[in-house]
């Protein structure tokens, strides 16, 4: 059994989206703003630093200190915000799970984040307090909420003469899509807690079946399955692809390294923390890859036309597949 319970406010990490819990109303300042005229503005708001806007344009973020470290070197009065700030910005989609920016807060070592929609235009901040204040409102809410409807599993497991019943459920997940990024392992939660499972069981699920989702829509060249096999006595879940691949299984599981490309880190993805956090949530794991070797060309019909196309697929038995397995005592079985 997995060493240490979810809480639910780990599950809620994961449900609640940044524009959720994000401040919208910040102080931003022009790159032509001079250093004086940005360290009064910074004494007068009390922040540590701002983002740098033009025509609602994300170029940079200006921090305290590097308005002082202007100061020391006798550039306040000569210089702009621009001969200063930082043009390389972690920033973050509104969109995403609020788990996301907790990941790159730890691996940044930041306390704020910049927020960007798809078109780069600035929509807001989310600091460590904004999160935690989210948390704290959603688990007073949750408080006073009613209970999910629940489903009699028994008619599944128990009134259904066979040797051996399940219930499976399939997902396909594609490449970069990463505005449905969570959908599966929600519902998949939501189906566990209608079926009547324990609370604690369909956490541990969806935190794991979150993090293989997200696997397939950063790493992935075409997308993949995700299968989940629900029995009275196990929930076992498996994501498969078709490649690339991993090269190095053993380097992957550390904590905090990563293989996903700067593009995909740039968009607030790809910390490195993700099959470690798998681990946390299922009894047995099981890693199998067949690293990307070489691809063939096949000659397909174009969807609706005559013509012919050619395109490029995965060789055959390449890709990743994933098994996570959770072992259902007896005390943690469907609700009758």
């Amino acid at each position: 059994m997995a060493e240490e319970a979810i809480t639910r406010g780990e599950e809620l990490a994961y449900e609640l989206k940044i524009d959720q819990v994000m401040t919208r109303e910040i102080k931003v300042v022009a790159p032509n703003l001079s250093i004086l005229d940005a360290f009064n503005l910074f004494q007068e708001s009390h922040i540590r630093g701002a983002p740098v806007v033009s025509e609602n344009q994300l170029l940079g973020v200006i921090r305290l200190e590097d308005l002082i470290e202007a100061w020391r070197q006798g550039e306040a009065a000569s210089q702009v915000v621009a001969d200063h700030m930082n043009k390389r910005v972690t920033t973050i989609n509104p969109l995403d799970p609020i788990i996301e920016a907790l990941k790159l807060l730890m691996e940044a070592k930041l306390d704020q984040l910049v927020v960007v929609d798809e078109n780069n235009q600035l929509v807001g901040i989310v600091t460590k307090g904004d999160i935690t204040r989210g948390l704290l409102g959603a688990l007073q809410r949750d408080h006073h909420s009613v209970e999910v409807k629940r489903h009699r599993a028994s008619y599944l497991f128990e009134d259904i003469s066979s040797d051996r019943t399940s219930l499976i459920l399939r997902y396909h997940i594609k490449a970069r899509d990463f505005a449905q990024g969570g959908a599966a392992s929600s519902s998949i939660k939501r189906a566990l807690l209608q079926l009547g499972a324990m609370p604690q069981i369909a956490r541990r699920c969806g935190i794991a079946i979150y993090e293989a989702e997200m696997n397939l829509i950063i790493h992935t060249t075409n997308g993949g399955e995700i299968r989940v096999e629900i029995e009275p006595h196990q929930i076992l879940m498996e994501t498969i692809d078709t490649g690339p691949g991993i090269k190095n299984i053993e380097l992957v599981m550390q904590p905090g390294y990563s293989t996903a490309s700067d593009e995909i880190r740039a968009l607030g993805f790809g910390a490195g923390m993700g099959l470690k956090n798998i681990q946390r949530c299922v009894d047995e794991m099981e890693l199998e890859s067949v690293p990307n070797q070489s691809s063939k060309l096949v000659m397909k019909p174009q969807p609706g036309s005559r013509e012919w196309i050619f395109l490029c697929e995965p060789m055959p038995n390449q890709g990743t597949k994933l098994v996570m397995r959770i072992n259902l005592q007896p005390t943690e079985t469907f609700a009758k």
